[in-house]
């Protein structure tokens, strides 16, 4: 048997595992098709020498093409699933077995697909492939281009949604927002020790390509070193919803320039991330906050 037919049974194998994923990300069974057709298109224009593991490689693959699909409908600013949505025609001609098909309808259910479409991109990648398909936040980080730490802030997130508790409740919210806020006037004022009194002693602060290429280290580990990193900095910084979570973001000029991605556990940060990708940043679902309380502006 020639390269080329084991190549196509190794794919012919996954296809329903491919198409599984990409109809949960998707919600519409015609682009789910075109997504593992695809991931077909790329596995052909690859060497796989040294992919040890292709079943992992063809879903990182077509995770990577459903997020794109995903950003790309966000930006076309396309209707959302409704409730009088009906469910994926299942013919024939869609490709695969049509009663896997149905199968595969049926556990999703138009339902969760209503509110799987009002989840940022990230954070419905995330949930579909940890919750659906357990697969671990260390494998899925590289996907959305973030930390296992954020990967899994984003799941967390898209979990409260899927079961009704979309928002953090008042109480823990105001009390994040005060953190924010001794952070960011710790920061401005070049407070050492008011930053450590806010900083988790392990905190760890990881930064994009983009934000390295602006002068920031790619990580920083520790209270001490993170402290002295931003003390007397954020001068620009402003609280904002990034993704449904307190964050700090920076505008020039109007424009989105950075993002501060803040993972808050008890009453301390623990982690920091520093986004500046363009592409990232457009597909954030990010609210600057008021002065004051966590009211949106």
């Amino acid at each position: 048997m020639d390269a080329k037919k084991i190549l196509t049974g190794q794919f012919e194998t996954n296809r329903n595992h491919l198409r599984r994923v990409a109809y949960r990300m998707l919600g519409s069974m015609t682009e789910a098709e075109d997504a593992v057709q695809e991931v077909w298109l790329r596995l052909n224009r690859t060497d796989i020498g040294d992919v040890g593991n292709l079943s992992g490689w063809l879903t990182t693959v077509v995770s990577r093409v459903c997020l794109d699909m995903l950003r790309a409908r966000k930006s076309r600013r396309e209707d959302q699933l409704g409730p009088d949505t009906p469910e994926p025609a299942v013919t024939p001609e869609t490709g695969g077995d049509p009663e896997q098909d149905i199968l595969m309808t049926d556990s999703v259910g138009v339902a969760l697909l209503v509110v799987l479409e009002r989840l940022a991109p990230a954070e419905r990648l995330a949930f579909v492939l940890h919750d659906m398909f357990g697969i671990s936040f260390d494998e899925i980080a590289p996907i959305v281009d973030r930390t296992p730490e954020a990967a899994r802030q984003l799941a967390s997130r898209a979990r409260r949604r899927v079961q009704g508790t979309d928002t953090i409740p008042a109480r823990s919210l105001a009390r994040q927002r005060e953190i924010v806020n001794a952070f960011l006037a710790a920061s401005r004022g070049g407070d050492f020790n008011a930053l450590l009194a806010v900083l988790d002693p392990d905190v760890v602060f990881r930064a994009d390509n983009a934000a390295v290429q602006l002068g920031s280290l790619a990580e920083i580990r520790g209270a001490e070193a993170v402290a002295n990193t931003f003390k007397g900095r954020a001068q620009g910084a402003v609280p904002a919803l990034i993704d449904g979570a307190l964050g700090l973001a920076v505008k020039v000029q109007g424009r989105l320039h950075v993002v501060l991605n803040l993972t808050i556990a008890g009453d301390r940060i623990t982690g920091i991330e520093a986004v500046a990708d363009t592409s990232r940043l457009n597909a954030l679902d990010l609210v600057i906050l008021k002065k004051g309380s966590g009211r949106k502006e």
